[in-house]
């Protein structure tokens, strides 16, 4: 069972970073003298699937750690 959640964490990590990495964002471009821009965004299409796909990834890492944790 412990080797099982490991993969899936292992897995779900992969997964968010690469989500992560595709998200388009300002970030830190501020600090480096970046153009920032402060009107509101509006996720649609593709951006708001990487979105959501991201807080689900997410969760699903933290649900697999704290079983990890627990088993």
């Amino acid at each position: 069972m412990n080797s099982i959640l490991s993969i899936g964490q292992l897995v779900t990590a992969i997964i968010v970073i690469v989500l992560v990495l595709l998200q388009e964002g300002g970030g830190l471009s501020g600090v480096f003298g970046g153009a920032t821009n402060d009107s509101f965004h509006v996720r649609r299409g593709l951006e708001k699937l990487v979105f959501w796909g991201t807080l689900i990834a997410s969760l699903a890492f933290v649900t697999l750690s704290l079983l990890n944790l627990v088993f």
